[in-house]
């Protein structure tokens, strides 16, 4: 049985969802530090436990035991704090899937220090208004020259920042990472007293993408990890020593989500592939050669590998695949199971917390919908007046209750701002603005964000029900259904189409795609402009900007 799951969870084996779900807890204790409690709790316990395998598409391969991450990241922490980095100390890093992330996010952990994961994506704008607002005293980044060059150009902008450091290299100006691990201090003591952290000290912040307006800094303190035994243990159904991959970049609260804590927590392997690029027949055989036991990808890469021929890699290992970002639309499901004989289990949730709605063991998928509540998080549907809705009707997810019992995991407010962080968390209620349904059986099936929630003609429509019936054509690789301005009906739906490999746009195809809707799901939802375009917008974190499309077409928002 898992040594370091039982120390946080009572009971680990379930019956079935109903005992899941009144039964599951977490036991927070007053100072838990992920790098200590976990990391080096393996270390201790099992000191040849693998922890980490990384490759990336050059042909380099390493493995790391619980014992090497825990023996580099005390020379890490060790190098920090003569820096003069410690406990609540800002520390910003983009280093895209290399594996010294591991090392660093456990060394700040150590010290107490605050993180902040960013993307490859970030100009100098957005670099310095993160390292501004969060008052930042340390950047570390890969060697890239664009994310080098940005961050660069930000420099003399952050007064805060003291030092910056480069990972896969030496750069003029910067500190190699190399100079860190080379530390030969490999002792570090657990910080106590005023250094010492406790559960409710903040440990990590993300930077929201949004679509508009400049992203807030959601906050999450030292419990976080704990939290996302739900994510992991239960969701993505990890097992202890076997080989789990999510793929996803380490800028993203995914990352979190995927690629350390409730993973490690579980005793799992986490596998990491260092892409340059995404191409899914290379993501297909990474799972087909490293013999994968779980695996998880945003529901855009399940649709472009399965433009490719899927039942040509043996992927037989996979116990479990599992989805989250987007909802998944049912036919790419469909697809799934009928390619690999297996179902895609999906999961739900935001940068703000673990997984809040999910597809547990416990429970049969259902192309079309998200799965059932998490425990812990009392999720319920309310209406705009905060009452419970019916089986059937339309609801916000809200979180509930959180007066009596905050869940570990969810996000504890905005970071330096306690009006906003209030208005979120400072209440009984945290509402997501998700709007869901339930059917009898207790399933829950995504409808759109409540602003995303296009009203024609005095119809509400979801935009994910279209969306789903236009990927149910071969055509559709995936599209964005969003309202466009017209002078009669006042808004008329829109669907902005990546087309499938060999379909080029035409009047007849758009025509027959509009007949496809009509014949899916209610006739007056089809989508009565079409557009065809080469990629989606999308935020920095991967998820369709539909809010920049109705900008763009001049839709007022309400």
């Amino acid at each position: 049985m898992n040594h370091v799951l039982k120390k946080y969870c009572p009971r680990i084996e379930f019956d079935s969802y109903e005992d899941f779900f009144e039964n599951f807890k977490i036991n927070v204790p007053e100072a838990f530090n992920f790098g200590f409690d976990v990391v080096d709790e393996w270390a201790t316990v099992e000191p040849e436990k693998r922890a980490l395998l990384w490759c990336d598409d050059h042909g380099e391969e390493k493995t790391f035991t619980f014992t090497d991450i825990s023996r580099l990241s005390n020379r890490v922490a060790n190098a920090y704090r003569e820096m003069g980095i410690g406990k609540g100390d800002v520390v910003m890093a983009i280093l895209r899937r290399r594996w010294e992330y591991w090392i660093n996010a456990v060394a700040l952990c150590k010290l107490g220090a605050i993180l902040i994961p960013a993307s490859l994506q970030l100009t100098t704008k957005d670099v310095v208004y993160r390292g501004t607002s969060a008052e930042i005293k340390a950047m570390v980044c890969v060697n890239d020259d664009y994310v080098c060059g940005q961050a660069e150009a930000a420099f003399d902008q952050i007064p805060s920042l003291e030092h910056h450091i480069v990972v896969a290299g030496e750069r003029e100006g910067w500190t190699p990472f190399t100079d860190l691990l080379a530390n030969p201090n490999e002792s570090f003591e657990r910080p106590t007293g005023e250094a010492g952290v406790t559960s409710k000290d903040i440990m990590l912040i993300y930077f929201t993408s949004g679509t508009t307006g400049n992203p807030k800094m959601v906050q999450h303190n030292f419990a976080h990890p704990l939290g996302h035994i739900l994510t992991a243990k239960y969701w993505q159904q990890v097992e202890e020593d076997k080989l789990h991959m999510s793929v996803t970049d380490s800028g993203w609260a995914k990352f979190g989500w995927g690629k350390i804590y409730g993973q490690w927590i579980a005793g799992a392997t986490v596998f990491a592939y260092d892409m340059d690029k995404f191409i899914a027949t290379n993501l297909l055989q990474k799972v087909q050669d490293y013999k994968l036991t779980t695996f998880c990808a945003p529901p855009t890469m399940y649709r472009f590998m399965l433009q490719e021929d899927v039942a040509a890699y043996d992927l037989s290992s996979v116990h479990n695949f599992a989805t989250a970002g987007e909802p998944l639309n049912a036919e790419v499901n469909i697809q799934w199971e009928r390619l690999t004989g297996k179902k895609i289990h999906e999961g739900f949730g935001q940068t703000e917390g673990p997984v809040l709605i999910a597809t547990f063991p416990w429970i049969e998928p259902r192309p079309g919908s998200l799965g059932k509540p998490s425990p812990l998080l009392n999720i319920k549907l309310l209406d705009e007046n905060l009452n419970e809705v019916e089986d059937g009707e339309e609801g916000a997810i809200c979180v509930t209750g959180l007066k009596s019992a905050y869940p570990p995991g969810l996000f504890v407010g905005y970071y330096k701002n306690p009006e906003k962080t209030y208005e979120a968390v400072g209440t009984d209620v945290y509402n997501l603005h998700d709007m869901v349904w339930r059917d009898s059986d207790g399933y829950i099936s995504f409808v759109g964000r409540d602003d995303d929630v296009i009203k024609c003609s005095g119809y509400r429509i979801g935009p994910f029900e279209v969306e789903s019936a236009l990927v149910a054509h071969p055509a559709v690789v995936e599209c964005a259904v969003t309202a466009a301005p017209d002078p009669i009906r006042g808004k008329v739906v829109k669907a902005t189409i990546v087309l499938a490999k060999g379909y080029e746009p035409s009047d007849a195809l758009v025509k027959e795609l509009q007949n496809h809707v009509k014949k899916t799901t209610a006739p007056y939802k089809y989508p009565r402009i079409v557009e065809f375009v080469d990629e989606l917008p999308k935020t920095i974190g991967g998820k369709i900007k539909r809010k920049l499309i109705r900008t763009q077409d001049g839709v007022e928002e309400e």
